[in-house]
């Protein structure tokens, strides 16, 4: 796991992320199916944790980051849900989760951190030890295309800017990316320049890997631990999976 890239850049994940709200909808309804508690794989600053907090259920976040987890635990105590959030700051694979739980979700390639079979294993099998007997996990992946993965040759391209809240700050977060096909490894340098009022730049550096899935290959790692898969979709809208789906959206339950 690759802890020290995200507390770099954790001061600018809200802001980052502040427009993206396509996973919430769909996570609280396979929620309100599932009733709590809910546990979050990977929760970041807690941008659903809290909000599902919000709505009513019992939600633990664990993140290896202790800087998203310190912001975390501060966004619960303003929206006053700390009676509803646990959030603990250890590595997912092998940290104590307490539970059990009915539904647990992964999202946002945080499952593509995991940089080998041994580890992705090991991770759904200590996953399923805190879920309830048919308990519900949900994997949101990028799914690969080879020819656009095959373009990314480490130039530094502009993803976005924007302005800090705070400190009137021009943020832009940058990145370079190059792939190693044989590995399955895209490789990953997040670049976020923050100009200051007075034109002074400052530059993080947020290097990580991630470790991209095969349908099939995914489907094997969670009949392997223990999980029977429900459904595959392509969307948060959940379309159905086709081969130009974007994303990989893998449902599963934990067999009796």
């Amino acid at each position: 796991m690759q802890d020290a890239a995200y507390d770099r850049n954790a001061r600018f994940f809200d802001a980052d992320y502040a427009d993206y709200l396509d996973d919430l909808p769909t996570i609280e309804a396979f929620a309100q199916r599932t009733g709590g508690p809910l546990l979050e794989l990977g929760c970041g600053t807690g941008r659903l944790a809290i909000p599902l907090a919000q709505a009513g259920y019992q939600v633990t976040g664990v993140d290896l980051s202790p800087a998203m987890v310190t912001i975390a635990r501060d966004k619960a105590a303003r929206a006053g849900v700390t009676q509803r959030v646990t959030l603990i700051q250890g590595d997912y694979t092998d940290t104590p989760l307490g539970g059990p739980y009915r539904l647990a979700f992964v999202v946002m390639n945080t499952f593509l951190h995991l940089l080998s079979q041994a580890d992705q294993l090991a991770a759904l099998r200590h996953w399923a030890a805190h879920l309830t007997a048919g308990g519900l996990l949900l994997i949101d992946v990028m799914y690969p295309d080879v020819a656009h993965l095959a373009s990314f040759d480490g130039r530094l391209e502009l993803e976005k800017s924007w302005t800090d809240k705070e400190t009137g700050h021009t943020v832009m977060k940058q990145l370079a990316r190059t792939v190693d096909l044989a590995e399955q490894t895209l490789h990953v340098t997040l670049v976020y320049d923050e100009v200051a009022l007075d034109g002074q730049l400052r530059r993080i550096l947020a290097p990580f890997d991630l470790r991209y899935l095969w349908r099939f290959e995914a489907e094997l790692l969670l009949k392997q631990a223990g999980f029977a898969l429900e459904a595959i979709y392509g969307d948060w809208g959940l379309s159905p999976f086709e081969s130009t789906s974007d994303r990989m959206i893998l449902v599963a339950h934990l067999r009796r």
